[in-house]
């Protein structure tokens, strides 16, 4: 059985164009993104929304860094964008050492300001990557062979970079050496069913799991173990969730993007999130 009843997850905000990606500002107002590259800012009670920017293309994942600028991978430029507090945005990367980024996903932040992107690549294409970019914006091929890269996380330490790989119903992680490269990769939970997308990591080393296909969120202890959290086999306010964060005024809530639909929703678990590295702590 889940851990919540789907009667607890409530919609915090309505009316956006399918948002895929979402991320927690400093200040507390979310920040979330659109099909035809919007980019919404979203105040803490949810009751006013400003389309901040609109870049083209299709606003997917989301991260901050620590001055506030979101870096947003947008899967229609295809790109990686910045935009700034005040709207601005410009292109921070398309190509990486001459590779061409084909399907930007999600970007995540480490504690040196080191940005990870995932590319996807083809479904059931096992040629998935993730790109490492320096504060100082230069970028390499980090690491490669993933069946669809989707969502990213990192660990409180900074040990580990984790990787949903959609195709395979899994979470891995790998190793981030001391140097910046990637070391060991190993399965840390697998049979995520199905169609797992989205990561973030509570204040405990709880990861959590958004589920596109089975309208389902897990949870995964240290060790990997699975624990359903919620479902909702109506598709109705869970739709195609894709992405989760972290706030709230006490940082304990949990909130959830729906591409199926037009909604973010938010769950109460009484449980802090880890602090980010660019964004809300």
């Amino acid at each position: 059985m889940p851990q919540f009843d789907i009667s607890a997850v409530t919609t915090f905000v309505d009316g956006l164009d399918h948002p895929e990606g979402l991320a927690f500002a400093a200040d507390g107002y979310l920040w979330a993104g659109g099909e035809l590259g919007q980019v919404y800012r979203i105040s803490p009670d949810g009751q006013q929304t400003t389309v901040l920017a609109t870049t083209g293309g299709f606003s997917l994942g989301m991260a901050f860094d620590r001055e506030g600028n979101c870096f947003v991978a947008n899967h229609g430029l295809p790109a990686v964008v910045k935009v700034a507090p005040d709207g601005r945005f410009s292109i921070f990367a398309d190509e990486v050492r001459g590779r061409k980024i084909r399907v930007p996903n999600v970007p995540v932040f480490d504690m040196e300001g080191n940005l990870y992107v995932s590319d996807s690549g083809d479904w059931y294409g096992s040629n998935g990557v993730i790109y490492r970019f320096t504060p100082d914006g230069r970028g390499v091929v980090w690491a490669t062979g993933f069946n669809f890269t989707n969502g990213l996380a990192i660990d409180a330490a900074g040990e580990f970079l984790y990787v949903v790989e959609s195709c395979e119903d899994r979470v891995d992680r790998i190793r981030i050496k001391r140097d910046g490269t990637a070391g060991e990769r190993e399965v840390f939970a697998n049979g995520v069913s199905h169609v797992p997308d989205g990561l973030a990591f509570d204040a405990q080393g709880t990861l959590y799991i958004t589920c596109y296909a089975s309208n389902r969120l897990y949870t995964a202890d240290r060790s990997g173990a699975l624990t359903v959290l919620v479902e909702d086999p109506d598709y109705t306010p869970l739709c195609h969730p894709t992405n989760c964060a972290f706030g709230g005024p006490g940082f304990d809530e949990l909130y959830i993007s729906n591409l199926g639909r037009w909604h973010i929703s938010k769950l109460p678990l009484g449980i802090k999130g880890q602090p980010l590295y660019g964004g809300l702590r």
